[in-house]
């Protein structure tokens, strides 16, 4: 049974810094690309950023860069997403997704910027 686990989300201040996980599993980690997606309220899901199966190489989203840092780790099965320096309009749902042949998603873990 495949199952991809988000957390670390929370209410945090601007200028802050918060580290989602994403624990998997049900499937070999090692053979999926693997990305954090966002969806704020009235908004598209959108894109935050990826990494490939090898780790070798990771992609941002505008709008996140030099902020945040997605990372993975095959042994602990587990994905990150290390955000720092973060803005109101970071305020989404973050969506885990693991991608190959199929395509699986976590429930989300709500990320809430506010003063």
């Amino acid at each position: 049974q495949v199952q991809l686990v988000e957390s670390g989300g929370g209410l945090v201040q601007p200028g802050g810094s918060l580290m989602l996980s994403c624990a998997t599993s049900g499937f070999t980690l090692t053979f999926y690309a693997m990305s954090w997606y966002r969806q704020a309220p009235g908004k598209e899901r959108e894109l935050v950023a990826s990494i490939t199966s090898a780790g070798g190489r990771t992609d941002y989203a505008e709008f996140v860069k030099g902020r945040f840092t997605i990372s993975r780790d095959s042994a602990k099965n587990t994905v990150y997403l290390q955000m720092s320096s973060l803005k109101p309009e970071d305020t989404a749902v973050y969506y885990c997704n693991a991608r190959r042949i199929n395509v699986y998603w976590g429930q989300g873990t709500q990320v809430t910027v506010s003063s």
